[in-house]
């Protein structure tokens, strides 16, 4: 079955390591899988494009299937493989509950990470200005005191919305994300706590990134957040 799937990627993406995890946590492994550059902006090329008009990765394909929004793939295949591998949607209506709403706030993070790592990346060089990326810096750094407050009781065996799910699939690959470019343990002690208990789980070490995109700040980028 996974050799009929057909994933690009770019390493350092937490989107991109989002469905990788999933894919692992789901015995897929043996999907076959192209390493895009972002560097070279090869995720702009004509073989993304066919899948993806959006020039966005990652892309996957499952036999004539193409999803696309690292989301879609992380709950196509867990609906599609149900009864293999890991259960990442739980039985309990409120853990589903929670579990898609920390599932969405977790993209959200994402974004507001590239906010600030990538800023001199995604703005416009007469557009920099320092205080827009003080208020980013701002933003972040609210964002983040609310997922301490929702990781106050975080354990081994019970992470955002009960057992591992798709909710820590989504959010994990943030968390190393962050702690990669040099965020703070010390501030951020709850979030540091998570990164521990799941940077070794199997699919995550598996699926780990060879290497992440560089920030123009360098690995230092989130230091001061």
């Amino acid at each position: 079955m996974a050799q009929s799937m057909m994933l690009l990627w770019g390493s350092g993406s937490p989107p991109c390591w989002r469905v990788m995890i999933t894919l692992e946590e789901k015995k897929l492994q043996g999907y076959k899988h192209k390493l895009l550059s972002f560097e070279k902006e090869e995720h702009k090329s004509q073989e993304v494009l066919e899948t993806n008009p959006r020039a966005q990765l990652p892309t996957f394909k499952h036999g004539d299937l193409i999803v696309n929004e690292s989301c879609a793939v992380c709950l196509y295949l867990e609906n599609r493989f149900k009864s293999q591998g890991s259960k990442l949607i739980p039985d309990s209506p409120a853990e589903q509950a929670l579990m898609y709403q920390r599932m969405m706030e977790g993209v959200h993070l994402n974004a507001k990470l590239d906010s600030v790592a990538y800023y001199d990346f995604l703005t416009p060089e007469g557009e920099r200005h320092d205080s827009a990326l003080k208020r980013n810096k701002e933003a972040l750094a609210t964002e983040l005191r609310l997922w301490e407050g929702y990781l106050q009781n975080v354990a081994e065996g019970s992470y955002l919305a009960g057992p591992f799910s798709l909710a820590d699939v989504i959010f994990f690959p943030n968390v190393a994300y962050a702690f990669h470019f040099k965020l703070s343990v010390e501030r951020y002690p709850k979030l540091a706590k998570y990164y521990s208990l799941l940077k070794d789980r199997p699919s995550i070490k598996a699926s780990w990134p060879p290497q992440w995109f560089p920030t123009s700040n360098g690995d230092d980028a989130l230091k001061d957040v």
